[in-house]
């Protein structure tokens, strides 16, 4: 077995994943009262980039917790690889949107990754 305690495990990624969705609120809120609606909505977008894929990654990181390490390991690393694909899929069908703005998405993006960094960093 993995030796992660499950409950923390989860309140960990439940936790990272909440703040995340502060931040998108937050970013996307501050775009629409100082620039424009569209801006907030690719804010929002960006936000959603980082967070669904991430959103995927915790859900299946919890169902692999008690998997014994060699297939923890492997699972984790395909999940990984998903999280990506899903990441540039995203970005994909973002980028097909006419009259992207470029900006928002991006800054609330690398807002919504960050609260990762910061929980690595607070740990």
């Amino acid at each position: 077995m993995f030796n992660t305690s499950s409950n923390a495990f989860a309140s960990i990624v439940t936790k990272i994943l909440k703040y995340q969705i502060l931040v998108i609120f937050f970013v996307s809120v501050i775009f629409v009262l100082t620039v424009d609606l569209n801006s907030g909505f690719f804010s929002f977008l960006g936000g959603l980039i980082a967070f669904l894929p991430n959103l995927y990654f915790g859900w299946r990181l919890r169902k692999i917790s008690q998997l014994e390490t060699k297939k923890f390991i492997n699972s984790f690393y395909r999940n990984e690889t998903t999280k990506l694909l899903l990441t540039a899929l995203f970005f994909v069908l973002v980028f097909r949107i006419p009259d992207i703005k470029l900006l928002p998405l991006l800054t609330c993006y690398i807002s919504t990754l960050s609260v990762f960094w910061f929980a690595l960093l607070m740990r």
